[in-house]
């Protein structure tokens, strides 16, 4: 017999019953840390997440006799901040037609934009949780339901079960052919391309800083004291205001050292620039950089190259370098699609959303085919890529 609930917070799941729904690669390590218990815990002990900032965490439980088989991390959200598909013109529309669209219930995690399970648990359940959350949504009059980074397989088994609307994007990911070293890669780009990496390494080698690739216990208070400076500096530019507590850089630190590859270069004995990454099974998950000053060529080497240089000598098959940037194309990372499921409540504004949502994925699928076919690989390699 199956029952369905809601936890007020993650604190009230068992870290264990939660890890079991996650799918787990070589050694036990999960596919990707973003779903773990550890890393939603940092974001919520850290208060990065929680009502103040506009997350509320309501994840959604399924229980069979009593045991936890599959879950949702599901969100209520005030604001559209911090989820990398950008639905701010629909809100802005449906307010000019006199609706509410805040609260809304969102699928995802927090600050990440890393395609991964959102439906955790065994796939026959993927139904009922989708009807669950749709049905929240609706009896509580909510303007809308977004589940964001969802898999391939989520989004295809999904897709207009209940109204649910197909949106996708793209990102740009690094791909190991089996590559034996960095040279390797560079064999198989087009001549301009691999001179302008070579350029780009070699001016990073001229600045004289030391660059240390650390985990686990590696890392130490200092250099996490360090990348908080980077982080500020770089989210204070991009985003007018971090996402991340100082908190939760102590909380990935104390409970999840062994996800992160950590890469800092130094002038003398004082980190100058940082770039933080998460380990999964198969991938290397790039997601914060910063530096204090201006060194060129920099953020290419320790965000790009490092990543490359660290899943070639790992056997990892992907480097997945955050979201947006079409100069990572140059660089050897090519287009992917992304994919999300968004139900409206308004049948009109459903409508219209399911109109843009067709032109805008005539227009994306077009864009990865142009950036794939016009990519940096010589055109013998590029076409074994595809």
């Amino acid at each position: 017999m199956t029952e369905l609930s809601l936890a007020e917070s993650f604190s009230q799941i068992p870290a264990d019953a939660w890890d079991a729904l996650s799918p787990s690669g070589a050694a036990g390590r999960p596919v990707d840390p973003f779903t773990t218990h550890r890393f939603l815990m940092a974001l919520e002990s850290s208060g990065s997440v929680g009502q103040r900032s506009g997350w509320g965490a309501h994840p959604l439980l399924l229980h069979d006799r009593g045991r936890l088989v599959a879950a949702l991390p599901l969100w209520a959200k005030s604001h559209s901040q911090g989820e990398y598909v950008f639905d701010h013109g629909w809100a802005e529309a449906y307010a000019r037609a006199g609706g509410s669209y805040y609260p809304k219930l969102q699928v995802a995690v927090p600050f990440t934009p890393v395609t991964g399970p959102r439906f955790l648990g065994a796939p026959e359940y993927r139904m009922a949780l989708a009807s669950a959350a749709i049905s929240l949504a609706r009896s509580n009059r909510l303007s809308s339901l977004h589940i964001t980074f969802c898999t391939a397989a989520e989004a295809q088994s999904l897709q207009g079960h209940d109204g649910l609307l197909l949106r996708q994007g793209q990102q740009f990911h690094w791909l190991n052919r089996g590559y034996g070293c960095f040279d390797d890669f560079l064999a198989e780009l087009s001549s301009r391309k691999r001179k302008m990496i070579r350029k780009e390494r070699e001016g990073a080698r001229a600045l004289g800083l030391r660059i240390e690739s650390l985990s686990g216990d590696q890392i130490r208070p200092e250099h996490w004291q360090a990348f908080w400076a980077f982080y500020q500096d770089t989210g204070s530019r991009k985003w007018g205001r971090p996402y991340l507590t100082r908190e939760a850089f102590d909380a990935f630190g104390q409970t999840m050292g062994d996800d992160i590859l950590l890469v800092l270069a130094f002038d003398g004995e004082t980190p100058v620039a940082g770039a933080l990454n998460f380990i999964g099974a198969d991938t290397l998950f790039g997601r914060y950089w910063g530096a204090t000053g201006d060194y060129p060529f920099l953020h290419f080497e320790l965000c790009y190259y490092q990543a490359i240089d660290y899943a070639i000598a790992r056997g990892l098959s992907r480097v997945e370098a955050g979201a947006q940037g079409e100069h990572k194309l140059a660089r050897g990372y090519l287009p992917v699609p992304t994919f999300s499921l968004h139900w409206i409540h308004d049948p009109g504004f459903r409508q219209a959303v399911c109109d843009f949502l067709q032109a805008e994925l005539r227009a994306v699928d077009d864009e990865i085919e142009i950036l794939t076919r016009y990519g940096p690989f010589r055109r013998s390699g590029q076409g074994e890529q595809q």
